[in-house]
Order: C-alpha cells, then structure tokens, then sequence
C-alpha cells in the first residue's frame, strides 16, 4: 500500500439542463445535459488494511444499506487485481441526503475507486476506472472524469466544457425521488430534439424530467415556486434539488437566507476541475 490513511472530497454536481432524446433497445433513456460540477459534497476516509475486509463506518444520520455503492466500488476494483487480502476501511462523512439528484451516490463511488486504486498502489488507468464506474451507475464516470462536462448516450459520453464558475443557491425539498419511477412514468417526455451547446448558451433548455417529478412530488413544485421568485429555477437530475444561479456569493446566501421553513439547502460554487482530482493532485506530488 501507498498511504495508510488518506481522505477525499466526494462532490456533487448539478445538471444545468437535461433533456431525454430518445430509448435505446435495452430500456436505456438517451439524454444531454450539462454536468456542473460544485466545490461542496460528502468526504470520505480510507484506511487500508491487509486482512482483506471491506466494511464501511458512517459519520452522519441518512439510512443507507451496508452493500451500498461505496462498498461495491470497493469490491469491483479489488477484483481487477491479484491480491485478496487487499482491504479497507471505509468511513463515510455524508451532508448531502441521498435521492437529491445532485449524484452523491455516484461521486462517493468515484471517490472510492479513485482512492484505493492509490492506496492499493494498482495503478489503473483512468480509462479503466471510468469503464468500471460504469458498471456501477450512470454518473459515476462523471465524477472519475473529474470536470464539468457536456454528457451524453446514458451520461457516459463526456467531452470537458469549462463554464462560468457561478454561485448557486442549492435548495432540498424533504423528499426522496426515485429515479426508477421517474423514468418509468409513461408521462415522462422521450423525443426532445438534440441540441448544440450554442443551444444551451441561447437558452434552448430546460429539464424535461421536471414536470413529471413535480407530478409525483408536489413538495418540489412548490420549492421551484418559491426559488423562481429570485430568478431562473430549475431542477437537477430528477430531483428532489432545485438551484438558481446567481452573480456573487453574496446573493446567493441572501436567497438562502430567506429559505421556509420546510426546506433544507446551501450555497455552492460551481467549479471546472473537480476538488476530488485537485486533492488526488496534491497527494501524488507528495509520494
């Protein structure tokens, strides 16, 4: 092993806008969107050992099963290796609830295989961690690509996109949205026409997976209500999150500021390179 113990930043991202353009033959839905990434998420700490045990421990309040996608992560990249007795112990700092759609689930399998492919010195490339984030769900190649990105086919097709690091104003309706039932509504839109990313600079965009999980969640329409006082609302992923852009800082935490009662939320910067690949940067320079 490199280092006994490292700890990592877990990111999340939002989807700018998110359009499904079609079904491939396997049920798949075919999208485009822009991922953004944030400078704000989860963390998570490794400590390796050689017994070969993987467990996670958890530094927070949110029910999550114990073969979630961090342990998984951790499984799937130990099998592309000779040594079994490789392991590690978990432990998982989570602030962002899951069913959010900002992808927390996803970048904490990012974070995971990126982490232990250092700590157990494998040495895979990147184009082979992001073939086994695959396996594990559409946005976790997002978060192994590590910059914001203009996605599409299921999300796996990536090409960077740098954006205007704007701040946003993140708010978390009280509500877990199922992504499966979202995109089994036979509600749900599937023939948006393709656009360019000169589309998107116009304005031609919008999440087409937003009135369906409106439909299901009413607490999130009322959210979008509330926030598209201030500006632009809109929904990330399938919800439940909703996040308006803003100029500063400043007015970001002023709309937080004045957030109801039922809603959770927070302010984020939105950042081109990912902090889980500046932080794997700085660890690398000290070896």
């Amino acid at each position: 092993m490199t280092d006994p113990e490292i700890t990592l930043p877990s990111p999340i991202k939002l989807n700018l806008f998110l359009h499904i353009t079609g079904v491939r033959s396997d049920g798949y839905h075919l999208l485009q969107t822009l991922f953004q990434l944030l400078d704000y998420g989860d963390s998570l700490s490794f400590k390796g050992n050689n017994q070969g045990k993987i467990v996670r421990t958890d530094l927070h309040d949110f029910e999550l099963p114990q073969q979630d996608l961090c342990v998984r992560a951790a499984q799937l990249l130990r099998e592309q290796g000779n040594d079994q007795d490789n392991g590690v112990t978990i432990t998982l700092k989570k602030t962002v609830p899951p069913g959010t759609g900002l992808g927390a689930g996803s970048s904490n399998a990012a974070t995971v295989l990126i982490g232990l492919n250092h700590l157990w010195d494998m040495r895979l490339s990147g184009e082979a961690l992001l073939q086994l984030g695959s396996q594990l769900g559409a946005d976790v190649p997002l978060f192994i690509h590590g910059h914001t990105a203009w996605g599409e086919g299921t999300g796996e097709l990536l090409t960077s996109c740098d954006q205007q690091e704007q701040w946003f104003c993140v708010l978390l309706p009280r509500a877990h949205v199922s992504t499966q039932k979202i995109f089994c509504s036979p509600q749900l839109e599937r023939n948006s026409p393709r656009i360019s990313l000169e589309d998107y600079a116009s304005g031609q965009t919008r999440n087409t997976l937003e009135a369906v999980t409106v439909q299901y969640y009413p607490q999130v329409g009322l959210a979008l209500d509330w926030l598209s006082q201030f500006g632009n609302a809109r929904m990330s992923g399938t919800g439940a999150s909703v996040f308006l852009a803003t100029p500063s800082r400043q007015e970001a935490q002023s709309v937080l500021s004045q957030m109801p009662d039922e809603l959770d939320g927070f302010v984020a910067r939105g950042c081109n390179q990912s902090p889980l690949h500046r932080a794997m940067d700085k660890i690398c320079k000290r070896r």
